[in-house]
């Protein structure tokens, strides 16, 4: 290989994404189709956005990752889904887990009857590296959520909320993820403690590399803690682009905002949207 090609191979590497979902489509009970032909990536140590409203497809795209559809009688029809270059929905979830894939479930999920700490030393369950690197990462998710040192040996059912997202979180990155699919962290909290949970979040990223991908139905606050977004509905990616312009189109605030004098619109009904037909490629 010649030097102008090794350097064309060497920026197509870089600039390949971390994760890249390629026009997959989910099928429930093997009748019920819920995503229909979903693309998109998640560049290496980015955060992206998957919105939508309820109902949209969001979790299941999640869970199309985490191969977690399995426990649903769901099941990836088509297309394939790419993690460092591999194709990974053959795999089971504690494989991906070992790879750096972690899902952290909407609503918590919480072991309810474990103290805090315990809880997060569960996030550490597939490691081999010893009882010294995991004690460094406890000490590291307590820098970054110091509420859960304080509350490291209430039992986490007695917990608040925003507690147990901090935990559910934490014990994510106790397995030491390269990327973590983070389902509607915001749901059921307050508007501080949303801050609070984004801010983290960011932090990590920031410092860690960790990559994101959230599904949040919350728009504006996930888009200003996002470099890039995807709209789903009706389990298809009808808009994506760059976080901020995301943020500030016109349809994108009158679909998530209710600003239009006609009442709450889709998208296939506002006026200056052109529909994405990348699920008919």
């Amino acid at each position: 290989m010649n030097s102008a090609n090794a350097q064309a191979a060497a920026e197509a590497t870089a600039e390949a994404p971390l994760l890249e979902i390629n026009n997959i489509e989910v099928i429930y009970d093997h009748v019920i189709l819920v995503l229909k032909g979903v693309s998109l990536a998640v560049p290496e140590g980015g955060v992206v956005a998957l919105l939508g409203a309820n109902g949209a497809g969001k979790s299941t795209t999640l869970k199309a990752i985490s191969n977690l559809l399995g426990a649903e009688r769901g099941d990836v029809t088509k297309g394939n889904i790419v993690y460092k270059g591999d194709k990974i929905h053959a795999l089971n979830p504690s494989e991906l887990v070992k790879r750096g894939v972690i899902q952290v479930m909407e609503g918590r999920h919480c072991f309810e009857h474990l103290t805090v700490e315990e809880n997060l030393l569960t996030g550490a369950y597939t490691r081999g590296d010893g009882k010294a690197a995991i004690k460094e990462s406890l000490e590291k998710v307590y820098h970054y959520f110091p509420r859960l040192r304080e509350r490291r040996g209430s039992q986490a059912g007695y917990t608040s909320g925003g507690e147990q997202q901090m935990t559910a979180i934490g014990r994510a990155l106790m397995a030491n993820p390269t990327m973590i699919l983070l389902d509607e962290p915001s749901m059921g909290l307050a508007p501080q403690l949303v801050e609070e949970i984004f801010e983290i979040v960011h932090s990590l990223n920031e410092q860690e590399r960790v990559s994101f991908l959230l599904a949040e139905q919350n728009t504006m606050v996930a888009l200003r803690y996002a470099s890039y977004g995807y709209i789903l509905e009706n389990g298809r990616v009808v808009m994506d682009g760059d976080a901020r312009a995301l943020s500030e189109n016109e349809d994108v605030k009158e679909f998530y905002l209710g600003l239009s004098s006609e009442g709450r619109k889709s998208f296939k009904d506002v006026k200056h949207y052109r529909r994405r037909k990348r699920w008919l490629a």
